[in-house]
């Protein structure tokens, strides 16, 4: 099955990257929003006409600094591999989606964090140095340059001898679980704060986590229609224009959990799609989806809506009849970790009451 790793050697090759973090506050943002509960639903989510932004209600990440750290703290990493760390005062943390660094200013150690990757969007990290270059591709002499004493990484960016040189020049390298979902957020949580020496921290943040994902479900169950046959039928596709890159996620890309928890159904998991694939005009057309989900960066790199309609099979979709396209920050809508019930939220209000997204 093809996982966030073939994802990250699709954006190496083609040299892509996520949006700027110089936007405005109203593109990070949606200004005033009432709360969810408070929203009136479309009375047709399957035939509204027209595309929307998601937009969060909060965009940055921030937390209270850990009442108690246990250093040195000593963990076997996703790949087996024992790592000791002994100072936390200089931490990096990349991954393809950002999730690391976002949790480790979950966890209340932004302040530690010395350097980001492409995809760390939020405000707080903002000034941060990049560690990536041409998109998604690791540094090695720039991570170097900052002096790290703890790194927290997993399989999502290359080369991956980038990684090793770290390693070998005495660097801690902790290695977490690539997938990025949100059946797993609350684990790479716990492996993130055992590595910096909060496992008390990342308990609480692991289960505050959780507790405002369901409450946001519980809230989207209200909106999103109860009949099976009206429920909202969505794919999601990655686009590059620029390098012809056209791919649909399904089963275990995590768009399919994300997709789910809006109470819609994600039409490539159901055509029995895996992964990452390479978009069919023919088998996108069959699944027949109302809505698709889109990085806004991904949008724009085809020339927004009217360039994705001329993507071979979108225009004959009823998504495509409908220019019912919904897209979002390529920094937010994948990330999960803190934002995960945020986004969850901005996806919502787009779906079932764009007039409410912000």
């Amino acid at each position: 099955m093809l996982s966030t790793v073939a994802l990250c050697l699709v954006i190496v090759v083609t040299g892509c990257s996520s949006p700027p973090l110089a936007t405005t506050k109203a593109a990070e943002t949606g200004a005033d929003l009432r709360p969810l509960s408070q929203v009136k639903p479309l009375a047709e989510p399957q035939t509204h006409v027209g595309p929307t932004t998601a937009r969060l209600a909060q965009a940055d990440i921030t937390g209270t600094k850990p009442a108690v750290q246990h250093l040195p703290a000593t963990v076997t990493d996703h790949q087996g591999t024992q790592v000791t760390v002994t100072d936390t005062s200089r931490i990096l943390a990349f991954d393809m989606s950002g999730t690391l660094a976002a949790t480790v200013f979950g966890l209340g150690l932004g302040g530690n964090v010395v350097g980001r990757d492409v995809s760390t969007g939020f405000p707080a990290a903002r000034d941060l140095p990049l560690v990536t270059m041409n998109g998604h591709r690791l540094n090695a002499e720039a991570i170097l340059a900052l002096r790290p004493t703890v790194v927290i990484t997993d399989t999502t960016l290359g080369p991956w001898d980038a990684v090793l040189q770290l390693r070998a020049s005495g660097v801690p390298v902790v290695v977490v679980d690539s997938k990025r979902s949100m059946d797993n957020v609350g684990d790479i949580v716990r492996q993130v704060a055992a590595a910096l020496g909060v496992p008390e921290a990342g308990e609480s943040l692991a289960v505050r986590l959780a507790a405002d994902v369901d409450a946001k479900k519980a809230e989207i169950a209200k909106l999103a229609p109860a009949d099976p046959s009206r429920k909202l039928r969505v794919v999601f596709l990655y686009m590059r224009g620029q390098a012809g890159v056209y791919h649909l996620f399904g089963k275990g890309s995590g768009a399919d959990s994300l997709i789910r928890g809006l109470g819609a159904i994600d039409v490539a998991t159901e055509a029995g799609i895996e992964g990452m694939r390479p978009v069919n005009p023919e088998a996108l057309a069959k699944t027949a989806p109302d809505v698709i989900l889109m990085m806004t960066k991904g949008l724009e790199s085809v020339g927004g809506v009217g360039g994705a309609l001329q993507v071979p099979g979108v225009a004959q979709t009823p998504a495509g009849q409908h220019r019912r396209i919904v897209d979002m920050a390529d920094s937010q809508i994948l990330s999960f970790g803190p934002l995960t019930a945020g986004v969850l939220d901005a996806l919502a209000r787009a779906l079932y009451a764009p007039d409410d997204a912000g």
